[in-house]
């Protein structure tokens, strides 16, 4: 059974051509997901996104307590 975590990725993978949708469904997922989780997802987007939307990652991941 995939967690809710899996199941984010592969719709970030997907919206990923478009960059306000990739930007609402990653926003969508950081509100639904416990901090572990924001954590690991967090170093994910970064390793596979940086390259195209590092300002969005940096904008949705720089709420305090999901940094570091």
């Amino acid at each position: 059974m995939a967690t809710m975590l899996e199941y984010i990725k592969t719709i970030l993978q997907k919206v990923s051509f478009d960059k306000k949708l990739f930007e609402k469904e990653l926003k969508k997922a950081i509100g639904m997901l416990i901090p572990e989780e924001i954590k690991q997802l967090r170093s994910w987007c970064y390793e596979k996104f940086s390259s195209i939307y590092l300002s969005i990652l940096n904008r949705c991941f720089s709420r305090g307590r999901f940094s570091g």
